[in-house]
């Protein structure tokens, strides 16, 4: 089990679009949804140097477990705070295992790493985050709740 940066092992990007696309991307098929992948691949490339952009991989062996990444904004609120912690995903066969704890202590060491000192992250899942040590700042809206990661 290793966790690597998709900017240093990138022949898994398409694998991570097309998962990102259909976690949280709006439905589509066909053509559509190949040129949904092309625009997501293309945007992740462009990001890559950013100090405020990462996306970390959990593999084992050479399979793609799940991703967890760093964003310098995530929607439309809040665009005053930044990073923002985004993407943690695992796939589903590997659910319920403890990855997500893996994923979580990597991107706050990566955190940590780039000099950041908060990381934001907005859900819409009651407990999840904090039972990794996120605190609550407010609610979005309705459905969704600002949490922040102290980094130290």
């Amino acid at each position: 089990m290793k966790i690597v940066d998709l900017k240093e092992n990138q022949k898994f990007l398409e694998e991570v679009a097309i998962l990102t696309q259909k976690e949280w991307g709006k439905a589509s098929e066909g053509q559509e949804f190949n040129n949904k992948i092309e625009r997501k691949i293309q945007k992740i490339k462009e990001n890559l140097d950013r100090k405020d952009y990462c996306k970390l991989l959990l593999l084992e062996e050479d399979k793609l477990i799940g991703f967890i990444s760093i964003f310098p904004t995530d929607g439309e609120e809040r665009q005053d705070l930044t990073p923002w912690y985004a993407t943690m995903y695992v796939k589903e066969e590997y659910r319920g295992k403890g990855y997500s704890r893996i994923l979580n202590d990597a991107i706050l060491k990566e955190a940590k790493n780039r000099g950041f000192s908060k990381l934001y992250l907005k859900t819409t899942l009651d407990n999840y985050y904090e039972k990794f040590g996120a605190k609550f700042i407010e609610y979005l809206n309705s459905a969704e709740k600002l949490l922040y990661f102290e980094i130290f």
